[in-house]
């Protein structure tokens, strides 16, 4: 009996341990719902990549590493970047620049391949050199060419010739046919003829563009025309009229350029009216537009009104002050630039000082001291400044080699083949003949350079393409493109 319920005891023990076992092992231990080949498994093997950047003083480089599985970083500075997908690699490298100074990769562009497990490596080296401009004759035996122009973003460039033409240049060759011919109405007399051109911003939909130029009896006249848009030859019997001035005393001080501002508004620069002096008391009469920037509006421009003053104008509504005025005490403002917010004036001096003056387009009614000023100078002793804007910048005429005599101004740099040379102002001496640029900041000239360039004679203007690229215009009748030249850094 004793031994039957030993037997029992035994084999229900057995039955319990067996269940116990089993349902151990069925669950999968201490990781309950995974299995073989899950994501819980052993991760994917990647690699490494060890991009050594190496630059002259610690100056940041510019690099892009892209490889498989879109992945991209931008680095500046070396780095190590771990956790890669296996696979080949690209390390872009472009230039950098620090003033006038321009670093380039070695190499630009290189392919690493990463493996599992371990580290690859890629290096860039920076060399530095220093950058130098230099000229292509793009155009020669031109008949007086004064300037140079295009709509923005157009491949073709509009050269102004002072009889009276406009010529079109297009992939390098001179077109036959000009695209606005109206010699017969300008006089050349003295200074003038057709001085500048400038399109619209909404040329490439309404097709206007606009002249500076001195009629036969020697005044000032702003005329609108039309070309269908994309053509080479303007509408010659499209002119509207938009602004007359009179200028009949004398053959000289005619400003010279119109240009566009970022606020659509057309800028008009015109000179004292001629003689030495200032004789005829043009330069600080606030009643008329001579020795003044002008500023009005053409966008809504018909024959009954052919242009509207700015609400925004310093003088509008006032007695004997003339809406259209923007600025005063101008002696010859042959060019000028607008650089967004900011206006850049050459204004041609007398006898001793030629003068850059800038301000922001915002500050309507400065006067920037002529007659009773020549840049600094009093142009009599014991002049009062108070209330007057003085330049920027300023040179004798005794301080370039050879002499200097008439300022040329440029452009604020804004294109893409010399990028570092962005926010600079050029500008030139008809005399000189020099290229030098300077750059404007918090309210000061915080950088000068001269730029060595092979002698061309006398500067005429500068141009600028629909590109924003730069050009020199030569009494010679040639224009040259400027362009970059590198030297070894010394």
């Amino acid at each position: 009996m004793l031994a039957g319920r030993l037997r029992l005891w035994v084999l229900l023990c057995v039955a319990l341990c067996a269940a116990v076992l089993a349902a151990g092992c069925g669950g999968g231990g201490g990781s309950p719902g995974l299995t073989s080949g899950s994501s819980g498994g052993a991760p994917a093997a990647t690699g490494t990549l060890a991009v050594v950047i190496s630059t002259p003083g610690g100056v940041a480089g510019s690099l892009q590493v892209t490889g498989p599985n879109n992945f991209t970083r931008a680095l500046t500075q070396s780095a190590t970047l771990a956790g890669l997908a296996p696979g080949n690699y690209t390390i872009a490298a472009a230039g950098i620049a620090v003033g006038a100074t321009q670093y380039v990769p070695l190499p630009a562009s290189q392919t690493v391949t990463v493996a599992a497990g371990a580290i690859a490596t890629a290096t860039v080296s920076y060399a530095a050199r220093a950058l130098s401009l230099g000229l292509t004759e793009v155009a020669s035996g031109l008949d007086r060419p004064v300037f140079l122009a295009a709509p923005d973003g157009d491949s073709r460039q509009f050269i102004v010739l002072r009889g009276g033409r406009i010529l079109v240049m297009q992939g390098g060759a001179l077109l036959p046919q000009p695209f606005l011919d109206i010699g017969a109405s300008v006089s050349t007399a003295g200074e003038g003829g057709l001085l500048s051109v400038a399109f619209d911003p909404g040329y490439a939909g309404n097709g206007y563009f606009y002249i500076y130029y001195t009629d036969q009896q020697q005044n000032i006249v702003v005329e609108r025309f039309h070309a269908q848009p994309g053509a080479s030859v303007a509408d010659p019997a499209s002119g509207l009229v938009i602004l007359r001035v009179a200028h009949q005393q004398y053959a000289n001080h005619y400003g010279g350029l119109l240009a566009f501002g970022a606020d659509a508004l057309l800028y008009i620069g015109t000179g004292d009216g001629g003689g030495e002096g200032d004789p005829l008391g043009n330069g600080r009469n606030a009643d008329s537009l001579l020795a003044k920037m002008l500023r009005i509006d053409v966008r809504h421009a018909g024959v009954g009104a052919p242009y509207a003053i700015p609400p925004s104008n310093p003088f509008v509504g006032q007695a004997h002050k003339r809406a259209e005025i923007w600025a005063s005490g101008l002696r010859n403002p042959w060019r000028f630039a607008l650089d967004g917010a900011q206006i850049y004036i050459a204004d041609v001096g007398q006898d001793r000082r030629e003068e850059v003056d800038i301000a922001d387009t915002a500050q309507g009614g400065l006067d920037f001291g002529w007659n009773l000023m020549e840049g600094t100078l009093c142009v009599k002793d014991g002049c009062d400044r108070s209330g007057l804007t003085l330049p920027a910048l300023e040179y004798g005429h005794g301080d370039a080699a050879g002499g200097a005599c008439a300022i040329v101004g440029g452009f604020v740099y804004r294109g893409a083949a010399l990028a570092e040379l962005a926010g600079r102002y050029f500008y030139s001496d008809y005399c000189a003949g020099f290229l030098k640029s300077l750059y404007f900041a918090g309210g000061a000239v915080i950088e000068q350079r001269s730029w060595p360039l092979p002698a061309i004679g006398a500067v005429v203007s500068f141009g600028r393409d629909g590109q924003g690229e730069l050009y020199l215009v030569a009494a010679s009748g040639s224009i040259y493109k400027i362009g970059r030249s590198f030297a070894p850094k010394s």
